[in-house]
């Protein structure tokens, strides 16, 4: 079954019609129409013959085309039903080669199951147009979970682009930027206006590079520290002795842990360094141990 014109909003918009989809507005749906641009993005993954790339939301397919014919073997991860009944008629082709196969639901609660069929050292990639929800949860739960992917390649909205790669001390400075820097380089690339998508949501978007860090910053206790990092953004305006109370035992004196972090308890999480939570986090896990024995 041939795909519609994915560069023209008139032919996608036609598509739609005559086989009764509508988009969905809860899972953020924007077709992106500018083929130069899809180009440049999925470029920007350096497939490879070898590569594995997740996709998540393909919608009807117009960056799994290219991802595909870059070599690639693609899983997309898919939630909307209709687009579901149309992706393997498209690609039907790469599925019977076994380079295309396509999971339905939603992806914070199917990627584990795949994550294990990943042969170990494998090359995976991430790709996708992401809701800002998902993002953020996703890029946590995958962290926590110690999953690594060696290149990923986001197109999200601008200030959550803003957001992943905001510096400490700024406005855009946020749990979500301390977990993407934890583990990846962020660069944000490629500013996509909004007559680049069909239909044209209201505020632009940003591509988004992430790449492994060259130098890994450890940590004994990825659940806790992901935990320890939303407790001490959960109020911005509070200290950081404040913050911390939510995630400690009663018996545990929060002042010694910032003394022997060398942290001032009364500075705001917004003003921490990345290495700054890590030795946070493992103060406080220790204490929390010692009191526990």
């Amino acid at each position: 079954m041939e795909h519609p014109d994915y560069n023209s909003p008139s032919a996608l918009k036609e598509f739609m019609e005559q086989n009764g989809l509508a988009m969905q507005k809860k899972f953020g749906q924007n077709f992106m129409v500018s083929e130069q641009a899809r180009k440049k993005i999925v470029g920007r993954l350096e497939c490879s013959p070898n590569d594995t790339v997740w996709e998540v939301g393909p919608g009807l397919g117009s960056m799994t085309e290219l991802l595909l014919k870059s070599c690639a073997s693609v899983t997309a991860f898919e939630i909307d039903r209709a687009f579901i009944s149309f992706l393997p008629q498209f690609f039907k082709t790469y599925e019977e080669e076994k380079k295309f196969s396509l999971v339905q639901g939603d992806v914070l609660k199917t990627w584990h199951k795949e994550w294990e069929k990943i042969p170990q050292g494998s090359s995976l990639k991430l790709f996708g147009n992401l809701p800002y929800n998902i993002a953020a949860t996703f890029i946590a739960d995958t962290i926590t979970r110690r999953v690594l992917f060696s290149r990923c390649v986001f197109t999200v909205q601008k200030e959550v682009a803003e957001r992943m790669a905001a510096s400490p001390s700024s406005e855009d400075y946020s749990a979500f930027s301390v977990l993407c820097q934890w583990m990846y380089d962020v660069r944000l690339f490629m500013e996509l206006p909004p007559a680049a998508f069909w239909p044209r949501p209201t505020v632009a978007s940003e591509a988004v590079l992430l790449t492994p860090k060259k130098k890994t910053l450890e940590c004994e206790d990825p659940a806790f520290f992901v935990r320890m990092v939303h407790a001490l953004f959960a109020s911005r305006r509070k200290t950081l002795s404040n913050n911390i109370k939510a995630i400690l035992p009663p018996s545990v004196d929060s002042q010694s842990i910032f003394q022997s972090a060398g942290i001032s308890k009364s500075q705001r999480a917004e003003n921490l360094t990345v290495e700054e939570f890590l030795l946070l986090s493992q103060k406080a896990r220790s204490a929390i141990m010692e009191v526990e024995k």
